[in-house]
């Protein structure tokens, strides 16, 4: 694995205008501007914890509601994360990891698998209508995730275990995704090619 393992994209929509750069080998530093300060902060968590170099420079109709931005941002980290990997040769392939805040714990299970596929469960009832900080409502969370997975070509398990604070369980989740992520794309170095009997993820 010697050349590097970067994307720089940008999509544009009538809706949103997103400029995205990712790189999977960096140290965890980030600039994040996508106009939604939650999302922000959840980006920032996401770099911080994938051990992971990204700048987002994203705006759209939040005049309307977040969604489209946070979705059509979502769909570009996705791309980026498949366009990065590259092969996926030499890679880990699988990560797991617990993450708790305070009274949340949150379960994330990653697959590099080139199949999109999310299993999403375990937010408290009503999770999805809450306004997190007032903007952000917790049905965007699993949103993102379907962007991000099924972009990047990645299977995952992202499991709520235990949470009261929608924050709290918001960020959690967000930090187990990183966590596994960064596990499954290291790289390893007893891995010989591909990790697939298939001979291609």
């Amino acid at each position: 694995m010697t050349s590097p393992r970067t994307a720089d994209l940008r999509r544009e929509t009538s809706e949103s205008s997103i400029r995205l750069s990712l790189n999977l080998d960096g140290t965890g530093r980030s600039s994040i501007d996508t106009t939604v300060p939650f999302f922000n902060h959840m980006l920032t968590a996401f770099a911080k914890h994938a051990l992971v170099d990204l700048e987002v420079s994203a705006h759209g109709d939040t005049d309307i509601d977040v969604h489209h931005t946070v979705e059509d941002t979502g769909i570009v980290l996705g791309q980026a994360i498949a366009s990065a990997l590259g092969d996926k040769s030499g890679i880990a392939r699988f990560g797991d990891a617990h993450v708790p805040l305070d009274e949340a714990l949150a379960r994330a299970v990653v697959d590099v698998s080139g199949r999109p596929y999310l299993v999403h469960s375990g937010e408290p009832e009503g999770f999805e209508h809450h306004l997190i900080g007032g903007h952000f409502t917790g049905s965007m969370v699993r949103h993102v995730f379907e962007a991000i997975t099924f972009h990047a070509g990645l299977s995952v398990h992202l499991t709520v275990l235990a949470g009261r604070d929608p924050h709290h369980i918001a960020e959690a989740q967000f930090k187990a995704f990183a966590r596994a992520f960064r596990k499954a794309v290291e790289p390893d170095a007893r891995v010989s090619g591909i990790p697939s009997t298939k001979g291609a993820l």
